[in-house]
């Protein structure tokens, strides 16, 4: 009987002793409000990491960094991706990130690395351009304008709307690529040109696009919208009916698109350094980078990823897209949007 007593006391602190499997980590990643990624990529690196990935959209990639900046003490995430070349100096100066040093940086360009101390990593990029309705310029007979300049002819009065720069990043681009093209501070005359050509202004481009924009609703009063170069192929690629063709195009003239390079970075403070370094990693992978521009319509910053076949048909990119350094965005974005606000809004 004490040998049987024995044994099953054994057994029973053999089982109790044993190390229990671990649950999955959770991994907590802030974005923007446009951010998507297809279920079963990112199931693939739950799987691979037993992990758990809860998103949190924040808003526009303003108000999202604005939020991580504000939190920074106590982060409500372990990552954030979403801040761009327009705010990158932003996220930079109040220290929201550590370093990481991805393996993975050296299949990406050097001209998306715009941080040389690896806090923030570049993922995707695109262009903000200027967006027309095809059928409103051809029922129209009217010619679609091809530089900054012809958009003050009175042939296109009240006909372009955009985003206010202070509560929107494609509008803060638009802004931008008037500042390179013009300099400062002869883009707030052109600015004052186009208010008093009509000019719409409205929040944000949701509102812009799906709104007050013919093209996408075929409702709006404006032909012509600050959106993406790449929102030609989501018109075809999203359309409720097979499309043959865009009803939409970009306008490509010299600095009438703005280049974006949108990045992520581990926040301080983590708890999941380890388990973030690996997502971000993840997001430079091939896998993540060839899901992006069906999910998001942006491109790829790892060269020779595999494109949808209405993504290569339909989106367009500038052949000489306007650009200025972060450093110079740093210096005078806010005087540039504050001047903007005065002249165009009062």
């Amino acid at each position: 009987m004490k040998r049987i007593l024995y044994f099953a006391l054994s057994i029973f602190l053999l089982v109790s002793c044993a190390p229990k499997p671990s649950g999955p980590q959770t991994l907590t990643v802030m974005t923007h409000d446009s951010f998507a990624a297809t279920d079963t990529v990112i199931q693939s690196f739950e799987q691979a990491n037993n992990a758990k990935v809860t998103f949190i959209k924040s808003g526009d990639a303003g108000a999202a960094l604005n939020k991580a900046i504000l939190s920074k003490d106590a982060p409500l995430a372990d990552v954030f991706y979403g801040v761009d070349n327009t705010f990158l100096s932003r996220a930079l100066t109040a220290d929201i990130y550590v370093p990481y040093n991805s393996p993975a940086l050296k299949n990406i360009p050097v001209e998306f690395q715009l941080d040389p101390s690896h806090r923030a990593l570049p993922v995707d990029y695109g262009d903000v351009c200027i967006n027309y309705d095809k059928a409103y310029f051809a029922s129209h007979n009217l010619a679609v304008p091809q530089s900054l300049e012809d958009l003050i002819k009175p042939a296109y009065k009240g006909l372009l709307v955009v985003e206010n720069p202070a509560t929107s990043s494609p509008g803060l681009a638009f802004l931008l690529a008037t500042v390179k093209h013009f300099g400062d501070p002869n883009y707030i005359g052109y600015w004052k040109d186009l208010r008093a050509n009509g000019l719409v202004v409205v929040d944000g481009w949701e509102t812009a696009y799906y709104t007050n924009f013919s093209g996408s609703s075929g409702k709006g009063p404006q032909p012509m919208v600050v959106s993406y170069g790449t929102s030609p192929a989501a018109e075809v690629m999203f359309a409720s009916t097979p499309l043959s063709d865009s009803p939409t195009a970009s306008i490509l003239g010299p600095d009438t698109c703005f280049r974006q390079i949108e990045f992520v970075g581990i926040l301080k403070g983590t708890r999941e350094r380890a388990l973030a370094e690996k997502f971000v990693d993840f997001m430079l992978s091939e896998k993540f980078q060839a899901d992006m521009p069906a999910q998001m319509f942006v491109y790829p910053v790892v060269p020779n990823v595999a494109l949808p076949d209405a993504f290569v048909k339909y989106s367009q990119t500038a052949p000489q897209p306007a650009v200025l350094s972060p450093d110079d965005i740093a210096q005078n974005r806010d005087a540039w949007i504050q001047a903007w606000t005065d002249a165009v809004l009062h």
